[in-house]
């Protein structure tokens, strides 16, 4: 099911609908980002804002060039928070997935893993259906934990880690705290009011 998940976030997100009969595209596009909408709204509540995610879409880059799809969310024509992902490098058994929502202040809306291979009983912890750990991050921001504080706490920080399973909630607060970082290195294209893709900006 992750994976599945992680699968539609990254067609949608790249536009990649290779569907042979074109009369059956529209309906298949209409579902693709009907899920994806589901995906966001885990991030970003969808009381917060009353557009359609998928619609307001940025392309940025990361401090390595990745390209990176961020969600706007708004109310009105206030911008009021963003959605994109984020990778925990370093995982147990390999990169972890995520997506995250950022309100306009920098602030944590929610934190959800896409796909991940981490033990199961152990390093899978990180999914909300088999702990409410991923919900800790919820609200955080550099405002009201300073970066120091963005660890486990056997390295001197904050979160938890699981019994047994140091190395995975370690790769997910890494890279959420990278993710806040992007949030940070990109307010002034973030905040933009154009509806239109850019390929510039830096962080991850």
């Amino acid at each position: 099911m992750l994976a599945l998940t992680l699968t539609i976030f990254a067609t949608v997100a790249a536009g990649l609908l290779t569907i042979g009969d074109i009369q059956t595209r529209p309906a298949i596009a209409q579902r693709l980002a009907e899920d994806l909408n589901a995906i966001l709204s885990q991030v970003v509540p969808p009381e917060l804002h009353d557009n359609a995610l998928s619609k307001d879409v940025l392309i940025l880059k990361s401090a390595t060039g990745k390209p990176v799809t961020v969600y706007r969310a708004r109310k009105g024509d206030e911008i009021i928070g963003f959605a994109y992902s984020v990778t925990g490098q370093g995982g147990y058994a390999g990169p972890v997935e995520l997506v995250m929502g950022v309100n306009a202040q920098g602030q944590v809306l929610g934190v959800r893993v896409l796909s991940h291979a981490e033990t199961p009983g152990l390093g899978d912890k990180i999914e909300l259906q088999k702990s409410d750990w991923i919900l800790s991050f919820t609200g955080l921001s550099f405002a009201n934990l300073p970066r120091g504080k963005w660890a486990v706490k056997k390295d001197g920080g904050t979160f938890d880690q699981f019994s047994g399973a140091t190395i995975t909630p370690r790769a997910v607060v890494k890279a959420v705290k990278d993710g806040l970082d992007f949030f940070a290195a990109n307010q002034i294209t973030l905040f933009a009011k154009t509806l239109q893709s850019t390929s510039s900006g830096t962080g991850e």
